[in-house]
């Protein structure tokens, strides 16, 4: 006969519950604090990366060329030590640094390949000549472009910029009025709609000398290329998003007394407005590419004609600036639109990624 436990307890009362002793409780809050704070190895191997980079420029002489050596070369290497003593202090701060370090630290591949990248192009160009001089420079040859001509440079982003937002707004307003027409007037969609089709795959720059005959100036020119290689993707999605709006909403509205005006701005226009973003995010990549072909072509400043400039006179450190301007510039005016995008359709975010 086989025995069955005997509970010493008596009926009705509680069962004893066993508390943590306070060491125990220490230790389990000791390590929570220690994973909370814990140290970032990939901001280490990083900070590891960029002290690498800064002994590599300041203690590798510069291979000898036929100009004068390379300028701010010990700046580079300094500003790569700060960026090394950054990285560290931020990796030994770990979690305390709150949301920042919740962005920072999925970058941290890219901060290890950035400097490694930098490495290279650092021994390819300054210290082995590999890569021959003036057609390829070295790093900190942007360090000389950036502050010996600063005021150039910015100039030609103050004129581009200019440029470029009135450009895409006169575009993107025209544009997104002609796909609200087309897309909600029968009449307009038969007249309107096979010139879009038939005018709107020309690339704007191939109309660039018409451009320049007709336009009393070069700065007019250049601004109704830019608004035309906006119109024509604002349009067509615009156009594409009223049409496709559920005919069910226009019956609900129309069951509680909604006008033909009401039907357009409160129904037809929020439900396309996903496609409208995407049509200026195309548009924008669009006039940007129009941008730097039209001030090439007469414009006094800006980026293009800066680009053309650097060329002309071999400046090839300044043609690299250019381009690395161009591309941040872009980027966050892309960056900028995507989040207006967010803020305006919070209910559909996250669809279309940047």
């Amino acid at each position: 006969m086989s025995s069955l436990p005997i509970s010493l307890t008596a009926p009705g009362a509680a069962t004893p519950v066993h508390k943590p002793s306070s060491s125990a409780q220490t230790r389990t809050k000791d390590v929570r604090t220690a994973a909370r704070f814990a140290f970032w190895k990939q901001g280490a191997w990083a900070a590891l990366a960029w002290f690498g980079l800064a002994a590599l420029t300041a203690f590798w002489p510069n291979k000898e060329i036929g100009f004068s050596d390379w300028a701010y070369t010990q700046e580079f290497a300094i500003a790569a030590a700060a960026v090394a003593v950054l990285l560290l202090a931020i990796s030994l701060a770990g979690e305390r640094l709150g949301g920042f370090f919740q962005k920072l630290r999925p970058a941290g591949p890219w901060l290890i390949a950035g400097a490694g990248l930098l490495a290279l192009w650092q021994v390819l160009t300054a210290k082995t000549g590999t890569l021959p001089p003036p057609f390829f420079a070295p790093p900190q040859s942007l360090f000389e472009v950036f502050i010996d001509d600063a005021s150039r440079l910015g100039l030609s982003i103050a004129h581009s910029l200019r440029l470029l937002v009135n450009g895409i707004a006169i575009g993107a307003v025209v544009g997104f009025v002609t796909g609200v027409w087309v897309g909600w007037s029968r009449i307009a969609g038969y007249w309107v709609h096979p010139l879009l089709r038939f005018l709107g795959p020309v690339p704007a720059s191939a109309l660039l000398p018409l451009a320049f005959f007709f336009a009393p100036s070069s700065y007019s020119a250049a601004v109704f290329l830019i608004a035309l290689a906006t119109f024509f993707p604002v349009a067509v999605l615009t156009w594409s998003g009223v049409a496709n709006v559920n005919k069910s909403y226009y019956d609900v509205a129309r069951t509680l007394g909604a006008s033909s005006w009401f039907l357009v701005l409160r129904v037809a226009i929020p439900a396309a407005l996903p496609q409208v973003f995407v049509g200026l995010f195309m548009g924008l990549g669009a006039a940007f590419s129009v941008l730097i072909t039209a001030e090439m072509m007469g414009v006094k400043a800006g980026l293009g004609w800066y680009l053309q400039w650097a060329q002309g006179w071999a400046a090839y450190a300044n043609m690299y600036g250019a381009l690395l301007v161009m591309a941040v510039l872009c980027s966050g005016l892309i960056t900028l639109l995507f989040a207006l995008r967010d803020r305006v359709l919070v209910w559909q975010k996250g669809t279309v990624k940047w």
